[in-house]
């Protein structure tokens, strides 16, 4: 089989396509055919060696990928050759709370990823495509998706008729944008062009904010929520967009702290948290048992993922690239 691995941190110019033995599944694995592979800007922060304390070369990448069953271990009893599916972020949480050890089982960070032809599973590590999923589609779930599921239900507790502010046009932000009309909530989203904001107007978001040339764009989005303040935010941003994040909410706001898109540390007023009562909390991805519910709603929703471009197996370095411009709306994703 053929894998990509990175053999230099950097860029994607160290990115190189290996040949590897064909894997066989052990008694609780399970074999499946890569079909696609979608990005993270996760996999920006491994490819540039900034993921672990000390990275070594070699590592396959890419946490989300979707295909299809070809053989099953002994012990294997969900899952049988010919079923597509999509692989979890991490491969030993399947329920409950997460615990340390399963960083140790996220793909594509201490363990090989699912850039590759071929790759082995744990059997609770898969879940079934949502019916009716390309595999295209199916590889977007597993990071973006879910992340933006565990913020908004799972620690959010959202319900129809709440105001939520999503952060730029990515992944996560998108797939919430589509999760919070589907519940009946006001979606409030930014974005630094104003193209982007009208496509997204054009999936439901009924306010828009750019903040280029609003660069208050807390307070506005304040003002938009028709209410005291927002009641959640996606905060994808990380340090350079927490401080407005915080302005934004109203009382009793929640802030699910996700992505580092702007950086890792800042100095934060934190008195303004205390008298609004926030609930600032972290999200790292999800458990299996909450993306086989995501993929419950999915599915009696009618929601299908938004991919802005994919690319060929071959020309998986451009499309880290083209993460990596910042260009894209929705998910990137790579047909193998």
């Amino acid at each position: 089989m053929k894998a990509y691995e990175i053999q230099s941190f950097g860029d994607a110019g160290g990115l190189h396509l290996v040949d590897h033995s064909d894997p066989k599944p052990g008694d609780s694995q399970v074999l499946v055919r890569i079909r696609a592979v979608s990005l993270n800007y996760r996999d920006l922060v491994v490819l540039r060696g900034l993921y672990d304390r000390s990275p070594k070369p070699g590592r396959i990448p890419c946490s989300d990928g979707a295909g299809e069953v070809l053989a099953v271990g002994s012990r294997v009893s969900q899952f049988n050759p010919g079923d597509r599916v999509a692989g979890c972020f991490f491969q030993a949480w399947d329920e409950g709370k997460f615990r340390a050890e399963y960083h140790r089982s996220a793909l594509g960070g201490q363990i090989d990823g699912v850039l590759s032809e071929l790759v082995l599973f744990d059997e609770k590590g898969l879940v079934d495509l949502p019916e009716g999923y390309s595999f295209e589609e199916g590889a977007t779930l597993p990071c973006a998706a879910l992340t933006a599921w565990q913020s908004l239900f799972v620690r959010g507790g959202l319900t129809a008729g709440e105001s939520v502010l999503l952060l730029g046009t990515g992944g996560v932000s998108i797939f919430g944008l589509q999760f919070v009309k589907a519940a009946g909530a006001k979606a409030v989203i930014t974005s630094s062009s104003d193209e982007k904001l009208q496509r997204a107007r054009e999936l439901g978001a009924d306010e828009t904010i750019n903040y280029k040339t609003t660069p208050a764009w807390g307070k506005e989005a304040a003002r938009l929520s028709g209410g005291d303040g927002i009641d959640h935010v996606v905060e994808v941003g990380g340090a350079g967009t927490f401080q407005e994040s915080v302005r934004a909410c109203g009382f009793n706001g929640k802030i699910g702290l996700i992505g580092i898109l702007s950086g890792r540390e800042t100095p934060t007023e934190i008195f303004s948290i205390v008298p609004k009562g926030l609930s600032v909390f972290g999200i790292y991805v999800g458990n299996r048992a909450m993306f086989l519910q995501m993929n419950r709603a999915l599915t009696q929703n009618r929601i299908r993922p938004i991919i802005d471009r994919v690319f060929p197996f071959s020309e998986a370095p451009d499309a880290f690239r083209h993460l990596e411009s910042g260009a894209h709306f929705g998910k990137i994703v790579i047909s193998v």
